[in-house]
């Protein structure tokens, strides 16, 4: 007989995963900072070539593509941030940069949503970024799509319009941290674990977001993602 639980247990976050009706548990969601060097520059910072920095998501803050996503609150200033997504399918500490690639079972794209407005703040003050980063329904994402379908990812066009219109557009290839260092530099703080995301990074080009616009956005060869925003 099982131990009840005092409260109602939640519902496990999964992805779904193309071409089967099998999903993906997630376990946590890692996400990577400046990583593509035109949006470093945008964002004001160092373009020297620094150790990635990394921060989480809730894992029940994903949202399945093509589900309308609520403006959050205390934000005036959302913005969009186009990604790949990796899908950890074996999990690891200290994995070595050749081995990387071995733990992947997928890929897939997501949305870094981003209250930059409490970014901006948290970074004026030194403080985390976990209210600007890890709100409800701040990580859009498509469905994954296994290695055994399409291989691994090390380029590739990734982009994202706003209403029909061009606002991101870089090549996976411009990663400054490429998928098999993040995931072994990601594994010196943690133990991956099978269920795990990563979200790569964002190119230049990030903006704001206002009720009724729609977004679409994509990693060529691999999904494309679209969502609307509309007020609460």
């Amino acid at each position: 007989m099982s131990t009840p639980f005092v409260v109602p247990a939640p519902r496990a976050p999964a992805v779904a995963v193309a071409g089967s009706d099998a999903r993906f548990p997630v376990h946590r969601i890692y996400c990577v900072g400046r990583n593509y060097l035109d949006h470093v520059k945008e964002m004001g910072g160092d373009p020297a070539r620094e150790p990635p920095l990394f921060f989480t998501k809730p894992a029940d803050a994903i949202v399945p593509s093509d589900t309308p996503v609520a403006y959050p609150p205390r934000t005036s200033n959302l913005h969009h941030e186009i990604e790949l997504v990796v899908a950890i399918g074996r999990g690891g500490r200290d994995i070595a940069v050749p081995d990387a690639l071995g733990h992947v079972f997928g890929y897939a794209v997501g949305n870094d949503l981003t209250r930059r407005d409490l970014q901006a703040a948290a970074k004026k003050q030194g403080g985390p970024w976990d209210a600007a980063k890890g709100f409800d329904a701040s990580a859009p994402i498509t469905p994954i799509r296994p290695v055994t379908d399409i291989g691994h990812v090390a380029s590739g066009r990734i982009w994202l319009e706003v209403n029909g219109d061009l606002r991101q557009q870089s090549d996976i290839a411009e990663m400054i941290w490429s998928v098999p260092e993040v995931i072994a530099e990601l594994s010196t703080y943690f133990e991956l674990q099978p269920g795990d995301l990563i979200f790569t990074g964002t190119p230049a080009g990030v903006g704001a977001l206002l009720p009724g616009d729609r977004v679409a956005g994509g990693v060529d060869g691999v999904a494309t993602l679209q969502h609307g925003i509309v007020a609460t």
